[in-house]
């Protein structure tokens, strides 16, 4: 049997899955030890059990200056930037890109800009942002916008340009108007595909947040990676990163049991 035909089954597809994460702790462990062999001062590679000393003095145990469980803190304010930044990119991005999709005298009005906007670096923008907008958390929030909104606007009006035409074309015959096509028949279709998109958008809004929390914060998951590095604290920061990796996936399988549930008849089994 060629290999393209071979399907494995539950259980061994759940050991592939955790085979590579295997390997990488293995060659952490392996790596970390050694080092530790050569200078037990070693910061590079912290043992495993330094490592769980740090998460358990940033996760359980109180600041002793502000009182506050850091690890705590830190996500809580990281997720309320995002997902603020996120809520706001969704709306305008819904609007515009429906518009756009839809209208074509829209379409070669604001096609062209947001084509044009989506290729500017957003970390480019930072210290204009931080110039125009102060420190604040309105920089923050806004740069996630700016970076993320463009790429779905365009997803977007893409996928409302990709509908069958003769959807439309009997809609018109029975008599709706546009705001009716828009409600009752793209919207419905490609509520979806903005769920899938806003997946895709997780990755580049934290790295937007992390940069931004790393120059001009006082708290946030960021903040703290770029306040310890100071001091080689491997311990801290390898977790700090973990964790961000672990919100990014339960962030991306949320919106994922979110589109099966509101749009069941979406996409089949796909992931």
């Amino acid at each position: 049997m060629r290999l393209i035909n071979r399907r494995p089954d539950r259980t061994a597809a759940l050991l592939l899955a955790m085979l590579p994460f295997v390997l990488v702790l293995i060659a952490y462990i392996l790596g970390s030890a050694a080092r530790l062999a050569e200078n037990p001062a070693d910061k590079l590679l912290p043992s495993l059990g330094t490592i769980a000393d740090a998460i358990a003095r940033v996760a359980f145990n109180p600041d002793a200056r502000t009182g506050d469980y850091l690890l705590l803190n830190d996500t809580l304010a990281t997720l309320d930037r995002l997902l603020t930044a996120l809520g706001l990119s969704t709306a305008i991005a819904l609007v515009v890109g429906v518009t756009i999709g839809m209208l074509p005298a829209v379409r070669s009005l604001l096609a062209p800009f947001v084509a044009m906007v989506s290729m500017v670096p957003p970390l480019a923008l930072l210290p204009i942002l931080f110039i125009v907008m102060g420190l604040g958390e309105a920089s923050k929030v806004a740069l996630i916008t700016i970076g993320v909104t463009p790429f779905l606007i365009r997803d977007l009006a893409m996928r409302v340009e990709e509908l069958p035409r003769e959807q439309i074309i009997k809609a018109e015959t029975l008599g709706a108007s546009s705001w009716q096509l828009a409600l009752r028949v793209v919207l419905p279709q490609i509520a979806p595909r903005l769920i899938d998109a806003l997946r895709l958008s997780l990755g580049p809004a934290f790295l937007f947040l992390i940069a931004a929390e790393a120059i001009a914060a006082e708290s946030g998951l960021g903040y703290r990676i770029f306040l310890v590095r100071r001091y080689l604290a491997m311990d801290v920061i390898l977790p700090y990163v973990v964790w961000i990796t672990l919100l990014s996936v339960l962030m991306d399988y949320a919106l994922v049991r979110l589109r099966r549930a509101l749009f069941p008849w979406f996409g089949g089994r796909t992931k």
